[in-house]
């Protein structure tokens, strides 16, 4: 049975992508006032990848369990960890990049140099869905619990 986990969100993460959209849109409605055809062209595909890219990054980030994978979901990007290849969950706030919109991370080593930072909003559940998908050769440090 598959699991979908969704990504907590920082409210100053939220902050950030509402400041950067509305940087986007205000160019985008100035460049639109000036009336060149020219500038316009280039102003539509600047907002959609300046303002469109971030709301996709927030809206699609999640983390799905089933019974072989862990699949990590963040806009383009889609990484698959074998479950019974991970190793270890340890709690972080690494502020790496990562496919988190949180800096309450879990930061989750597989195989054999592997690992990959998430932030699943519910993490109690997550943790136990994992241990019971990985079975006894995970490591679980106490401070993630």
């Amino acid at each position: 049975m598959e699991r979908v986990y969704t990504s907590k969100i920082d409210t100053w993460f939220v902050l950030v992508l509402v400041a950067i959209v509305s940087v986007f849109f205000i160019v985008f409605v100035s460049v639109l006032m000036t009336g060149q055809i020219r500038a316009i062209m280039l102003a539509i595909p600047a907002l959609i990848v300046g303002a469109g890219f971030p709301l996709w990054l927030m809206k699609s980030t999640n983390y799905t369990l089933n019974d072989t994978n862990l699949i990590v979901r963040c806009g383009p990007f889609k990484w698959q960890v074998p479950v019974n290849q991970i190793q270890s969950v340890t709690p972080t706030s690494n502020p790496l990049s990562s496919p988190a919109l949180s800096l309450d991370r879990l930061q989750i080593n597989y195989g054999r140099w592997g690992t990959i930072m998430i932030s699943p909003k519910d993490k109690e559940a997550f943790i136990q869905d994992l241990e019971a998908r990985c079975g006894k050769s995970l490591t679980i440090t106490e401070e993630s619990r």
